[in-house]
Order: C-alpha cells, then structure tokens, then sequence
C-alpha cells in the first residue's frame, strides 16, 4: 500500500471515530462482551423550543430507542408525560440525556419511565427473558419528579420514576424527587426506582446522583429483589418507607415500612455505597436508611468514606448500626465512614 492510501485510510477512520461519537454512540466496554457492536442511533426531542418539546415526543423517543438528547431552548423545562414512557425490548440500547437541563414529571399520576423484558406487551424477545444482556437502559444528566406507580401490579409494582426488570439499568448525575408507590404492603418498593433481574445478576450503577423526598412502603428511594447495587458519589436525603407491619406483615397490617433509602431483598446480591450521603431518612419499621435482608445470609455490604446521619428506624435495626437492618454474609465492611 502506498503512503497516500494509507494516509486515505487513516483520515477515513479518523472521521468514523468522530461522527461516532457525535452520535453519542457508547464505548465498548466490559458489560457488552459478547454483544455485537452496533451504532446507536441518535434522536433528538424538540425543535430548539420548549413547546416542542412534548410528552408524546418523548414517549415516541423513548419507544424508538437509541441516545435520546433533547432541543428544548436554553432554559431548563420541565415535561409533564401523560402517558408513561415505555422500552421495547428490541431495543438494544436507550440513553436518555437531559443535558443538565431536563426535568421528566409524572404529574403525580404516573409511572415516569418502564422496562420490562418480561412483558410480552414490550415484545418478547427471548425464552430467558429474566436474564436477558438488552436493552440496556441509561438516564443521565436529567431530573424525573412527582412520578407515581401507586396501584401498579405487573411483577410487584413499585418504581414511581422508574421500573427496570431485565437487561440493564444504569443511572448517572440524575435527581430524583418527589416520587412515589404503593403507601403500604410487604413487599412493594421503589418511590424512585424499582429494579429486578439486571442480566447476569450485575449490579445496578448509581453515579453522582440525588434522591430526595421519594416515598413509598418500602424502600424510599431505591428498592430491588435479588438485585446487586454500586452506588457512588450520591446522595439520599429525606426520603420515607411509610408502611406498616414489616415483611412478612404481623397479623393485622398491611406491610411494609423498611428501608427510608434503600430496600435490597433476596438472596446472593451487594450493596456497594462509596463516597455517599444518607440523611434524614425514615423507616416506619426497619432501616431508616438501608434495609438488607439476604434471607440465604450470602449477600454483602460495603459502605466506604459514605456518611449515615440522622436515618431513625421507628421499628427496629441492627445494633451498633445506627440506621441500617441488616442479614447477610457475617458483617458489613464500614471503611472511612460515620454512622450515628
């Protein structure tokens, strides 16, 4: 090969690798080995104003798949969906990117955002649809309130903001407030985020990202079965679990009230929290902050330079762990933090 034609195809790739990322399409990395690359579409909600910018766009978005940015004009918006966002399952990849400037409301009537690879009403993709690599679904850099999932059943309900069962579920310098499920039962959970059978039992990311003021039963926050968690650089402030009669329920209650933050049950899964926030978090029963139960005692919990405050357990919690309930693998490892 000539120098000139070397050089033709140097250029050539330069210009594929930039209008990759462009596009916004993902790097490879670890979590798609054995997934065929493919090129991520972009899409763009909105035409530079904030009117264009509706709730049938994004919903349409949403459903098409691919890396979602919005064109909303310079200001910040909020967009108020009228019917809740939903992934198909053919998807292989969905990011939503709010730029810093995007706030998705369900307008305290509805569930925000739902994947569910186990819903044939998504499409049914494979026979293994509990462990299953796609899609993957990405938020980053956006904001979802007054989502409410109260009276969702589909695989337990819970997550006002988002349900995530299946693929995998990643969540990046996003806020979550005001969002909520079912006021009571044993097990529902999610004021913000439900996830269940992440692909290959991998945990759920949580980066630089805020909870504030989420309720549910269980699980203020976050709430997940079987389900491992790495949350980092985040913050959980005021969030509630506020039903009543723990799990199984005592006789005469409804359930619930664990978990004021986070609510893990299951049975091998970790909770990994570093560089992380918890307070002002409440639980009616146990675990104003964190409730984590792995009922065959082989699940972990990390908490590393993180800082528990002020999480009061109105029921019960572990001793010595101010805020937390926990049953799994002999003790949580606790580096660099303060618990009180």
């Amino acid at each position: 090969m000539t120098k000139v034609a070397i050089i033709v195809v140097v250029v050539a790739i330069a210009i594929a690798v930039l209008a990759s990322v462009l596009r916004g399409d993902p790097p490879s990395n670890a979590d798609n080995a054995g997934v065929p690359t493919v090129l991520v579409s972009a899409r763009v909600v909105g035409n530079g104003t904030a009117r264009s910018c509706t709730s049938n766009a994004v919903v349409k978005a949403v459903r098409a798949g691919g890396h979602i940015r919005f064109a909303c004009g310079p200001k910040p918006v909020t967009i108020t969906l009228r019917t809740t966002a939903k992934v198909v399952n053919t998807s292989r990849e969905v990011t939503l990117d709010g730029g810093g400037k995007v706030t998705l409301s369900g307008g305290g009537k509805r569930r925000i955002l739902y994947m569910n690879t186990c819903d044939e009403a998504q499409k049914w993709t494979t026979s293994h649809c509990q462990d299953q690599a796609t899609p993957r679904l990405t938020v980053q850099d956006i904001a979802f309130t007054r989502g409410n999932a109260t009276g969702e059943r589909v695989d337990g309900g819970g997550g006002g903001a988002i349900f995530a069962r299946g693929g995998r579920l990643r969540i990046v310098r996003s806020t979550f407030t005001g969002n909520r499920c079912d006021r009571d039962g044993p097990d529902v959970g999610g004021g913000a985020v439900r996830a269940l059978s992440q692909h290959r039992g991998r945990a759920v990311e949580v980066i630089s990202s805020r909870f504030a003021r989420n309720v549910c039963s269980n699980g203020g926050a976050l709430s997940s079965i079987g389900v491992s968690w790495n949350i980092q650089r985040s913050a959980f402030v005021a969030n509630r679990a506020i039903g009543r009669g723990a799990n199984p329920a005592r006789g005469g209650t409804p359930g619930g009230g664990s978990g004021g933050a986070i609510y893990n049950d299951g049975n091998r899964f970790t909770l990994t929290l570093a560089d992380s926030e918890l307070r002002d978090n409440e639980a009616r029963e146990g675990g104003g902050a964190i409730f984590f139960v792995s009922n065959d005692r082989t699940g972990t919990l990390a908490i590393t330079r993180s800082r528990l405050e002020g999480n009061p357990s109105k029921g019960f919690e572990t001793r010595g762990l101010p805020g937390i309930f926990f049953l799994g693998a002999a003790a949580p490892t606790i580096t660099e933090s303060v618990l009180r």
